[in-house]
């Protein structure tokens, strides 16, 4: 039920604005839908490109990022109900470049819940790997559509997921912790690839959800948002200058299913309803069944502070509501999708710079949809100090193999200091083992990751586990 009231939607609208600010954000599109799909708010600021003064609408094509999770782990659940395939089977099954000869068994559901036991690895960039096989998309077609590409994509993300060790590479046995993995779900995009029917994970993702559900702006294609005018420039920072481009490969995945869909405001509110009803479409069609859509956002592993993640989709409480989400970021991408079964309700936020925390606009907005003030209240934390034992042991450089950098480090006084990306930030610990980095807007939540025998090994950064570097002998 909508219970916007005028005061709360100013404070809403400010915190946005001061955001767009701080982060020198050019275009951000907003919206509420209820569960029949009927939008309660609206609101776009910016514009689609600097310079131009023409604000994004809702048939602008932004980028979703990492959103796309969403979107493959709602094909695996269909195949699943197809009896395609099996959660619990092993991944090796259906990818067999995939041994997993150093580990236990991989399944499908490790896949799905970011379990696998691998830590974040660089990215195996799509534009790399065309050019080192001779492919021109100007030849070729849209890479997202390339069979040989996505053959050789998967060979050397296979390749690399079975060079880990326990020594070094994996951070645990399947299913023990949550580190997001973009590999993982490169596997799964494969899977779908293979068995779901299509020539491609593209094309399955076009037949099976998009023209269901009438999003016909949706798509992983890189070419066509380039060429369309009413798509987003893409903007980011480069060497502290805002820079654009309609280049929609910069930095994307070889393989599609981690981050490769683009959509709209009006597209994704389709798509949203969907969610709400648990599976069906607002046209009457089932995507998917009520018991698939509960099976994937039901709690499978720790993700942040207080939050789970399911499949393709995280869930955490935001007061008396279950909020159900996913964001995505890439260069030009800042987006987050969320709802809410007790609010009937869903939030899109759609942003092209990178980096913008469009989260907490998402969580603004629920709050006010609600009746509620939008301002974010931080998380009630019982402050405390490790001891000095936990800060000997947690001191060193942890490197994520996507480029992060955290060092602990013992301060003067003997208490714990931390830089990020050597840029210092405010670490206040917070339990025994765990603490936050406090930024303007929201905490990131840290927890030292230590076992018997390996001692303190990684960090949980965020949704990631970041390993511990080894000193030089």
């Amino acid at each position: 039920m909508n219970r916007i009231q005028e005061a709360n939607r100013l404070l809403a609208e400010n915190l946005v604005e001061s955001i767009i600010k701080d982060y020198d954000a050019c275009g951000v599109a907003a919206a509420i839908i209820d569960k029949n799909g009927v939008t309660q708010y609206e609101k776009f600021w910016g514009s689609k490109e600097l310079g131009t003064g023409e604000k994004p609408d809702g048939e602008t094509i932004f980028g979703l990022a990492s959103v796309t999770k969403s979107f493959t782990a709602l094909a695996i659940m269909q195949m699943e109900e197809r009896g395609i395939l099996n959660l619990d089977d092993p991944v090796s099954k259906y990818v067999p470049e995939f041994t997993n000869k150093n580990q236990k068994t991989v399944t499908i559901r490790h896949l799905l819940s970011h379990s696998g036991g691998f830590f974040p690895l660089p990215r195996i960039l799509i534009d790399e790997v065309a050019a080192e096989m001779g492919l021109d998309e100007a030849v070729v077609g849209d890479l997202a559509y390339n069979d040989a590409l996505a053959a050789e994509g998967v060979r050397r993300v296979a390749e690399r997921l079975d060079a880990q060790t326990e020594e070094c590479g994996l951070n645990g046995e399947p299913g023990e912790y949550l580190s997001y993995c973009n590999d993982g779900f490169a596997l799964l995009s494969d899977i779908i690839r293979r068995y779901g029917g299509e020539p491609s994970y593209a094309d399955y993702l076009l037949k099976n959800v998009m023209k269901p559900l009438g999003m016909e702006r949706s798509f992983c294609d890189f070419v066509r948002p380039s060429k369309d005018p009413n798509a987003a420039v893409l903007y980011k920072k480069v060497n502290g200058v805002m820079t654009g481009s309609r280049d929609y490969h910069d930095r994307a995945f070889v393989l599609n299913g981690g981050g490769a869909m683009k959509s709209t405001l009006n597209d994704l509110k389709k798509y949203l309803t969907m969610y709400l009803n648990e599976g069906k479409a607002s046209n009457g069609v089932r995507i998917l069944s009520e018991t698939g859509i509960r099976e994937m956002c039901k709690p499978r592993q720790l993700y942040g502070a207080f939050g789970h993640y399911g499949y393709g989709v995280s869930m955490r409480q935001m007061d008396d509501l279950k909020i159900v989400e996913h964001g995505g970021s890439l260069p030009g991408v800042s987006s987050n999708i969320a709802w809410s079964y007790e609010a009937e309700a869903a939030v899109i936020i759609l942003c092209n710079t990178s980096g913008v925390p469009v989260k907490v606009i998402s969580d603004a907005l629920m709050k006010m949809y609600n009746g509620r003030n939008p301002i974010d209240k931080r998380d009630v934390w019982q402050e405390t100090t490790w001891d000095e034992e936990t800060i000997r042991d947690a001191v060193g450089m942890y490197i994520s193999g996507e480029g992060t950098t955290v060092e602990l480090y013992k301060k003067e006084d003997g208490t714990i200091g931390a830089r990020e990306s050597g840029k210092e930030v405010s670490i206040i610990p917070v339990r025994p083992k765990n603490a936050i980095f406090r930024n303007k807007y929201s905490d990131l939540f840290i927890r030292l990751i230590q076992n018997e025998k390996r001692g303190i090994y990684a960090i949980a950064h965020g949704s990631r586990l970041i390993p511990k570097s080894k000193p030089e002998q």
